[in-house]
């Protein structure tokens, strides 16, 4: 444990990132608010959607305003619905300067924004082939999850609930399983939407927590980034801290050897009201 008291880098492939929050850029009501979000957050890395941003030089670009000597851009592949797409995506990225890795996602369904197992895993595979390091969006499935290690992901991304649905951890058990069962670090991404989601995500033993819309959305997004910093470090903590165990019934906190009989004291120090030294009238 570090006796400084800060929280341990997060090693991803050959990215040592200083913070294990990552946040996402979109759906913020202004840039210059996203800009001050970011920085609340204490994040290392940012992640952008390649397929939001706009190439065409015209009006404000997001990527003009993040500070590449501050951030690390963690490129994904958002709105993709096909490996072939996704894969496309990635190379875009990569000739655009943003480097070899990338967080993937691949969609099956445009209601809950849930990942295609099948196509995830293919394109997986496709591009760790390339030479990529993939971070990989899935489901909360512990089988889906370990072939996605087994393909090769750098990270494995389980969602704790739908994409910017706010519904916080719901699946822990699965979550907990997902986190014993791989090798790789297990990063929570989706469904955060408080400080205390980013706490249960990292006492499970999650290794980060990646999220956008919690912060983007909220009524204050730099307090709300602030809050799920500090989150994030107290559940690191606590996971390392070792809970106590949850019992039935109630167990005292002071210990009962050694007290006091206040019975019996009382009793001692009370005066006989029968003794001839008793004055009753006269």
């Amino acid at each position: 444990m570090d006796g400084t008291g800060s929280v341990a880098p997060l090693k991803l492939g050959d990215k040592t990132l200083r913070s294990r929050l990552i946040l996402g850029t979109g759906k913020y009501s202004t840039l210059d608010l996203m800009v001050e979000a970011l920085e609340a957050s204490g994040c290392h890395a940012v992640t952008v959607a390649i397929r939001r941003v706009d190439l065409s030089g015209d009006g404000p670009n997001l990527m003009d305003r993040i500070d590449r000597d501050r951030y690390t851009i963690l490129p994904n592949t958002a709105g993709c619905y096909t490996a072939e797409d996704a894969v496309r995506v990635s190379r875009l990225a990569r000739e655009l300067g943003l480097g070899d890795w990338v967080k993937l996602e691949v969609l099956g369904d445009p209601d809950t924004l849930l990942p295609d197992p099948v196509a995830t895993i293919e394109a997986t595979k496709t591009l760790v082939a390339d030479g990529f390091s993939v971070l990989t969006y899935t489901s909360d499935d512990p089988v889906a999850a370990q072939r996605l290690e087994a393909a090769g992901a750098t990270s494995v991304m389980p969602a704790g609930s739908p994409i910017g649905s706010g519904m916080g951890i719901l699946n822990t058990n699965s979550l907990s399983i997902i986190i014993e069962k791989l090798t790789v670090p297990v990063i929570i991404d989706a469904g955060v939407g408080t400080a205390s989601d980013v706490t249960l995500a990292m006492e499970l033993g999650a290794e980060g927590v990646l999220l956008n819309t919690g912060v983007a959305h909220a009524k204050d997004p730099v307090a709300m980034a602030r809050a799920m910093k500090h989150g994030l470090e107290a559940g690191y903590w606590a996971a390392r801290a070792g809970r106590i165990p949850r019992r039935r019934y109630a167990t005292a906190s002071s210990p009962t050897d050694g007290m006091i009989d206040i019975t019996s004291s009382q009793a001692a120090s009370s005066p006989d009201t029968n003794s001839s030294d008793t004055i009753d009238g006269e």
